[in-house]
């Protein structure tokens, strides 16, 4: 009997080993969801393969007339992290949570970002800006809430600057807060906290992607702070669609104006039009510059009127497509960033022949 058991196990054995080691389950990727473009760029390269993650505005899309459709609802009720950046950006926002029963973690990538409230970005536009670039940590605005609370609890001011109204279903701050490099930083460091809370069993690679990734971001704001400080005083303002740059402006010594608000949704006055005309021979602007989410019929009279040609298409809140100039967030600063100092290097060479 014990030679029968002997041959029964050893024929079990062999036949276990035929079929292989044994099997061990692979672990699921986490289930993420980003409000927009640049997020997920963020959330995929500090993720990698462990997580799983769904941009509700894709490519080229615009967060700010955003419709959220019943799939969106559907990704966010299955998501364990919903990444949004917060500051009343996506306006559509509780409307979607609420719509979908999300109850995972909303990450709002804005939180320890000091944002620009719309007062100061028009001292901004006027070249009298008094932001500091250091100090990033010392905040007076509380945090934002992450778990579950609305993000969206800043009232609208309202604020009526050169006749249109920056507020337009924003807060009283400007969101476009990841058109400075260091909020970028603060942006990955936010969402690789949150998912080494959501996935502690790959919390090193999550962190080591997450360094990586910030040294490049230094790097390239070391980039963009040489391309910027190559250009003459006399060749710094910007003309562009909407109001999607004070942070850039803030942040590496440039003055933007646009005939919109902070929202592609507001509208231009009669009013608004003629003001930044004025502007623009006041400060002899000699060119404007379209943007990827915006129409350019606008820019294209004031170009006329004011015989300014155009510089260029910039990028202010949506990645390219693959096959376009600005696939990621990195490639998309650089874009803008050589944009600018082709067309506005350009014009002082004009100005020096």
């Amino acid at each position: 009997m014990r030679t029968n058991h002997s041959l029964a196990l050893a024929a079990t054995g062999v036949a276990l080993s035929l079929l292989g080691p044994a099997a061990v389950p692979a672990q699921t990727p986490t289930p993420v969801v980003a409000s927009f473009s640049i997020l997920g760029d963020m959330a995929e390269r500090i993720g990698g393969p462990q997580v799983d993650v769904v941009t509700l505005v894709g490519p080229g899309g615009d967060a700010h007339v955003y419709q959220p459709t019943p799939q969106a609802a559907q990704a966010v009720s299955n998501a364990e992290l919903f990444i949004v950046n917060g500051l009343q950006f996506e306006g559509w926002l509780d409307r979607l949570v609420d719509a979908s029963d999300f109850t995972g973690q909303r990450v709002v990538v804005t939180d320890g970002v000091e944002p620009i409230a719309f007062g100061e970005a028009a001292d901004a536009s006027a070249g009298h800006s008094d932001h500091g670039h250091e100090g990033h940590d010392d905040h007076s605005e509380p945090d934002h809430a992450h778990e579950g609370h609305d993000d969206h609890d800043e009232p609208d001011h309202g604020h009526d600057d050169h006749g249109h109204d920056h507020g337009h279903d924003h807060g009283a701050s400007d969101p476009h807060a990841w058109q400075s490099v260091p909020n970028a930083i603060i942006y990955v460091e936010n969402i690789t906290a949150a998912l080494v809370a959501a996935d502690p069993a790959h919390a090193d690679r999550f962190e080591q992607r997450a360094q990586r990734y910030i040294a490049e971001l230094e790097a390239l704001d070391e980039r963009i702070r040489a391309t910027i400080a190559s250009l003459p005083a006399d060749q710094r303002t910007v003309v562009t669609s909407h109001d999607a740059f004070q942070y850039f402006a803030d942040e590496y010594g440039l003055t933007f104006f646009s005939p919109q608000g902070v929202s592609t949704e507001s509208e231009a006055s009669a009013g608004d039009v003629a003001a930044l005309i004025e502007a623009m021979r006041e400060r002899n602007v000699s060119a404007v510059f379209f943007e990827n989410i915006t129409d350019t019929r606008l820019l294209e009279r004031i170009a006329d009127e004011t015989g300014a040609r155009i510089g260029g298409t910039l990028y202010p809140g949506a990645l390219s497509g693959s096959d376009g100039p600005a696939p990621s967030y990195i490639e998309m600063m650089e874009h803008n960033a050589e944009t600018l100092e082709q067309a506005l290097g350009a014009d002082h060479e004009e100005s020096q022949s």
